[in-house]
């Protein structure tokens, strides 16, 4: 919890400072029946590197399609509970007010597991320039 209180706090800085940049969803890959809110996107004073929030909500029983990012993803579930399966792992159900981080460049998928809509707000710390999301095998 703590993580995303650093988080929001630093989102809520960039906005209140004017530094927001418009985030287009030009040249993303689909990831399935989900909707996906662009919220946030600002470069950070670690070289090459940009921050990127989505809101992302799962109407019961979708999933997201196995991909990866160029960088870290934080993962705060605002509603429902959405089960993640990250390579290495066991499958994990993160439930609203729960977090998850998933390391750089690791295969990934998600689906709501519940019967109503899950919402997770996704954080990531990723390499500037490159395409967000990458579908994996």
């Amino acid at each position: 919890m703590k993580t995303f209180r650093i988080i929001a706090a630093a989102a809520a800085l960039l906005i209140a400072t004017g530094t927001v940049l418009p985030v287009s969803q030009a040249n993303e890959v689909s990831l399935g029946d989900i909707k996906r809110t662009n919220l946030l996107r600002n470069d950070l004073s670690a070289a090459g590197r940009e921050v990127i929030q989505v809101l992302v909500e799962f109407a019961p029983g979708v999933s997201a399609l196995r991909h990866s990012h160029p960088g870290e993803e934080f993962v705060y579930v605002t509603e429902g509970a959405i089960e993640y399966n990250v390579d290495g792992k066991p499958p994990l159900t993160v439930k609203a007010g729960e977090v998850l981080f998933i390391p750089y460049g690791t295969p990934h998928s998600a689906k709501n597991v519940g019967s109503v809509k899950a919402v997770e707000l996704a954080t990531y710390i990723v390499e500037k320039g490159k395409p967000l999301l990458k579908l994996s095998d």
